[in-house]
């Protein structure tokens, strides 16, 4: 099987884990890189051994050779590199936030549809092991009919140590981190009509919000709470756990700190370790990440070969992507805000 080719766009911070993951992924290699940055761009391939190396994403797609791109870039430049694949109908994998507006994730989704190539969203929290191992006792009927669930990741980790821009943005938790555990919510209850949301600043030295509660209301019937913080100082560091509980018309989900998944229901209680595997490159805490990453690059090789569809995909994403514009404007107005109007 001959491996389809990729290229990666921006080698900073999170980037080097998608080089990582593209190495243990069957079916794909990436091929070129490009940076503005000429030190990461020499770091990144020296560490790799990539040699075609750019400095232009314009010339990479000139020069092609590649079945598809990986945008690990910021936010800033996700429309216009996908509009730029989209031009030489290049597959294209963009990484979350998608999109500066919800106006430029549509028309994101338009272009790619347009020009027939299939759109990713690096979602990848959906793909973590802990994340997947309740969705398959959800589907297994475990806890028969959830009606109410809570999506919880709330840490004191210095974030902005390793991403300082993070601590400059007007917007901070729920674009970066609540539109994982606003997807996690969606992927487990299913697609929401309308949220009411709270935010708030603890720390003084960062411009955006850092605490964030958000009640949703899910089309089928569930109720649900995601909540998330960078301000929460406890005993034990869960850095990076997402905590989930699930109450259902037959039973009970938890999981909980140190990936403990507890199951209760007319057969008695189940717990399982659901801690995700070390990768050979991966460290911790970071592993339960690492490990979504290469679980998402490999869904994608996968699909881009038997031409279905991804699970987070650009159509998939822009209804997660409409949460997260929606929390901003119900924390500002104080009211709830309809998720319908938003998407047509």
């Amino acid at each position: 099987m001959q491996k389809l080719r990729g290229a990666l766009i921006g080698c900073g911070f999170f980037a080097v884990n998608q080089m990582h993951a593209w190495n243990d992924v069957e079916g794909a290699v990436i091929v070129a890189i490009c940076d503005r940055d000429p030190e990461r761009l020499a770091a990144v391939g020296d560490q790799f051994g990539i040699a075609r190396r750019y400095a232009d994403a314009a010339q990479m797609f000139a020069d092609g050779g590649f079945d598809f791109v990986d945008i690990a870039t910021t936010v800033q430049s996700h429309r216009a590199l996908v509009e730029l694949a989209a031009a030489h109908k290049v597959p294209a994998i963009c990484q979350k936030p998608f999109a500066r507006t919800l106006s430029d994730a549509k028309a994101m989704v338009a272009a790619c549809r347009t020009a027939s190539i299939p759109l990713m969203v690096h979602e990848n929290f959906r793909w973590q092991p802990p994340i997947q191992a309740v969705r398959k006792a959800l589907d297994a009927g475990a806890i028969g009919e959830p009606f109410w669930g809570r999506f919880s990741f709330r840490s004191g980790f210095d974030v902005f140590s390793g991403q300082p821009y993070l601590a400059e943005g007007e917007r901070f938790i729920i674009e970066d981190l609540g539109i994982h555990t606003l997807d996690i919510a969606r992927y487990i209850l299913g697609d929401v009509k309308s949220l009411t949301a709270r935010t708030l600043r603890v720390n003084p030295k960062i411009k955006g919000e850092d605490v964030a509660t958000i009640l949703l209301d899910h089309e089928a019937g569930a109720t649900s709470i995601v909540d998330v913080s960078y301000a929460t100082k406890l005993g034990t560091e869960p850095f990076p756990e997402t905590l989930v509980e699930l109450d259902g018309t037959e039973g009970t989900i938890r999981l909980s700190q140190g990936y403990r998944l507890e199951i209760n229901n007319a057969a008695g209680t189940t717990v399982t370790d659901v801690s995700p595997k070390l990768l050979s490159w991966a460290s911790r805490p970071w592993h339960n990440i690492q490990e979504s990453v290469f679980a998402i690059q490999q869904h994608w090789s996968e699909r881009l070969r038997d031409g279905g569809e991804t699970s987070t995909s650009g159509a998939d994403n822009l209804k997660t992507f409409a949460l997260v514009e929606a929390a901003y404007e119900s924390a500002a107005s104080g009211s709830p805000v309809e998720i319908g109007a938003l998407l047509k």
